[in-house]
């Protein structure tokens, strides 16, 4: 089972508040993420962001005038959201809370049109805890709704672990190098660092969605091949090149070599 405590003291140490923004990787994702949003959110309606830590779609959504639901497993990132949102005095954003993802027993059944899962599928160990998770999206979805789940493919996640170990050999042994090849699941030795990873092929969580009833309407690469050339990228001064290449991840992000080898992928589904 996942130790979610471990996930949790994670988060209570990690700036994930300011990950998105922090370096030219983030700020790349975010881009690339609010680009997909908005390509397949529907023009109004209500979100769930689930496993949204602070807040960093909640805001930007709800500023474009959705109707926001934050939800994350961290009472810290939870209480940051909180303060925000009463320092910005933003009304359309409902509530806050601390929720385990693989129980959503707070919301109604059908309640949005629309479920963010920026984050629980990186960290949910077992089938059956993933099982649990898209029963309760798929309960709380109303018909035709959206989902929107981002993963860490199978081979970007294992390769990950040689930098890592390169960097923290505390935290990567032959034992648990060897299991995340074998089966996508990290544990990792010490107490820092990424907590409880879960690592799947595209094709494994494709097939996770379809059989609870979703239908893929897209699934791809996130930063696709800028993937590790963040900052060259943005060091680009030539805009019309810039804007070019910025096309070209986009025309690229579907291929399933990019999928899996550059870093954060993206699910987009259709409740049936």
């Amino acid at each position: 089972m996942t130790d979610f405590d471990k996930v949790k003291n994670y988060y209570n140490t990690f700036n994930e508040k300011d990950r998105l923004t922090a370096d030219s990787s983030g700020k790349l994702e975010f881009e690339m993420t609010m680009k997909i949003l908005k390509k397949y959110l529907p023009s109004k309606g209500t979100i769930l962001d689930l496993g949204g830590a602070s807040g960093a779609y909640t805001f930007p959504l709800a500023k474009q005038g959705y109707t926001l639901y934050l939800a994350d497993l961290s009472e810290k990132l939870i209480m940051q959201a909180k303060e925000k949102r009463n320092d910005e005095k933003i009304e359309n954003i409902i509530s806050c809370d601390v929720v385990n993802a693989i129980d959503l027993s707070i919301y109604k059944d059908e309640q949005f049109d629309v479920v963010l899962l920026f984050g629980p599928l990186y960290h949910l160990l077992e089938q059956e805890e993933r099982e649990k998770c898209i029963k309760e999206v798929y309960r709380v979805l109303k018909k035709d709704g959206i989902l929107f789940a981002s993963f860490i493919p199978y081979l970007s996640g294992s390769i990950a672990l040689i930098d890592r170990y390169l960097k923290h050999p505390e935290q990567v042994d032959k034992k648990n190098l060897s299991k995340v090849f074998d089966t996508g699941k990290f544990n990792n030795n010490d107490n820092k660092g990424f907590q409880e990873g879960y690592y799947p092929t595209s094709k494994e969580l494709e097939h996770l969605f379809e059989s609870h009833h979703f239908t893929k309407i897209t699934i791809r690469s996130i930063r696709g091949f800028a993937y590790e050339k963040e900052d060259a990228l943005y060091r680009i001064k030539d805009n019309a090149m810039f804007e070019k290449i910025m096309d070209l991840i986009e025309k690229t992000s579907n291929q399933q070599e990019l999928i899996e080898t550059c870093g954060h992928a993206i699910y987009v589904g259709k409740k049936l």
